[in-house]
């Protein structure tokens, strides 16, 4: 009988990915219990809307900021090193942080100056963090690795992590964040045990001085991205549909309440039934990629994400919604899993830090925009406008990209010294 331990990390990944596994597991944790906590602490210090919403911008601004900085670094550093700085990074702010509420000198300034700081190392985290998986396993095996690490946000950020955040926190201020740093540090001890030489990228090892300035760098990366037909496509597909997303979501929590008369509880349940969708596709996945081609999942999970829009525009019902929610849990998860997938096998190893950090500032950009537009959309039309408007976006953009999809999923890999015309 196939044991626990093999089912989710095979032995042929090897001994690395299971450390990069069980130290991206243990972050997902803290993260987890910060994702209800650090709202409820700012909560406490401020009824002022803008505050608390400067807040949850405070996630995403880091990423606008540094995050091409932290593509370019990431590229020419050892990359399990940079992860594990910036988690000792983290670390510091956390430990501060709790000696600032247990002292009882914390304010909503120091929380908000924490909240950015913690946020910038996250980029580099996170950024560093995403390289490492094509560095250990075989092209083969991209797609399971992903949803394993995925299967752990799932379990550990989006369900696990929150209660038990809301629990300390109503225990004492600092304990969820004494939880977190502690959490973030053994991440660190763990994400240690992958060999050196596994992971170090040969650029480090380059004399300083032969070195480009680090825009030289970012430069480089987007002309490659641009070049690329395939992963650049990919990118503009990633930015407009969390464009059309993030309208919606930006006020899910009034549809929720105010459209749907679900109530708070009912919100949180939203939530719950999308985690437990994508923890049904991490069980569906490994099969999905074998019997599947990622052209058809890629086309069939953004038909569905138009369908979701059109149909939670439509709907006056929360069990609906929790439906609704469900489904899209689980093919969020499937196209997420396959998008990192795909890029990770297209892109070559020496841009594998740039590449992906367009990427995620494609998506926070869009976030960004998104929620902006359904703010305003909301306030003049309706709860209801920014799903009509995220549905007619979506269709739009699903029409125009259907065939490009064939060639994104098909391309080969290129060079880093490729100008990416052969995969265009």
């Amino acid at each position: 009988m196939t044991s626990l331990g093999e089912l989710i990390a095979p032995r042929r990944m090897g001994t690395g990915f299971r450390w990069l596994l069980a130290s991206s597991w243990t972050s997902n944790v803290g993260d987890g219990v910060a994702l209800a906590a650090a709202p409820l602490l700012i909560a406490s210090m401020t009824s002022s809307p803008i505050l608390v919403s400067l807040g949850a911008v405070l996630q995403f601004l880091p990423w606008l900021l540094f995050g091409l900085h932290a593509g370019a670094i990431a590229d020419r550093f050892d990359r399990r090193r940079l992860v594990m700085l910036a988690n000792a990074g983290r670390a510091v702010v956390l430990v501060a942080l709790c000696a600032f509420l247990v002292t009882g000198t914390a304010n909503i300034a120091i929380v908000l100056v924490v909240a950015f700081l913690y946020g910038t190392a996250e980029v580099f985290v996170d950024t560093a963090g995403s390289t490492l998986l094509p560095m250990l396993v075989k092209p083969a095996d991209f797609g399971i690795g992903n949803a394993r690490l995925q299967a752990g946000y799932l379990v550990a950020n989006q369900f696990a992590g929150p209660p038990l955040g809301a629990f300390l926190f109503a225990a004492g201020t600092a304990w969820p964040f004494l939880l977190e740093a502690v959490c973030v540090s053994l991440a660190i001890v763990l994400i240690s045990r992958i060999a050196r030489s596994s992971v170090a990228l040969a650029a480090a090892d380059e004399p300083t001085e032969a070195r480009k300035p680090v825009h030289t760098d970012i430069a480089e990366g987007v002309r490659w991205l641009w070049r690329n037909r395939p992963v650049r496509m990919l990118v503009i597909i990633i930015l407009t549909f969390n464009v059309t997303w993030a309208a919606p979501w930006g006020v899910l929590v009034l549809y929720a309440t105010e459209h749907l008369h679900m109530g708070a509880v009912g919100y949180g349940m939203l939530t719950a039934a999308s985690a437990t969708g994508g923890l049904l596709a991490t069980v569906l996945f490994g099969w999905l990629e074998r019997h599947v081609s990622f052209a058809a999942l890629m086309r069939v999970c953004l038909s569905l994400e138009v369908l979701m829009h059109l149909a939670f525009a439509l709907t006056t019902n929360g069990v609906v919604a929790l439906a609704i929610m469900f489904v899209f849990g689980a093919y969020a998860f499937v196209w997420g899993t396959i998008s990192t997938t795909v890029r990770q096998r297209l892109v070559p190893t020496a841009l594998q830090g740039r590449i992906g950090s367009v990427n995620m500032v494609g998506v926070f950009g869009g976030i960004v925009i998104g929620q902006a537009l359904g703010g305003v959309i909301a306030q003049f039309w309706g709860l209801t406008a920014p799903w009509w408007f995220a549905f007619v976006g979506a269709a739009i953009t699903l029409v125009l990209v259907w065939r490009p999809i064939s060639h994104i999923a098909a391309a080969k890999p290129v060079r880093a010294d490729d100008d990416g015309s052969e995969a265009a």
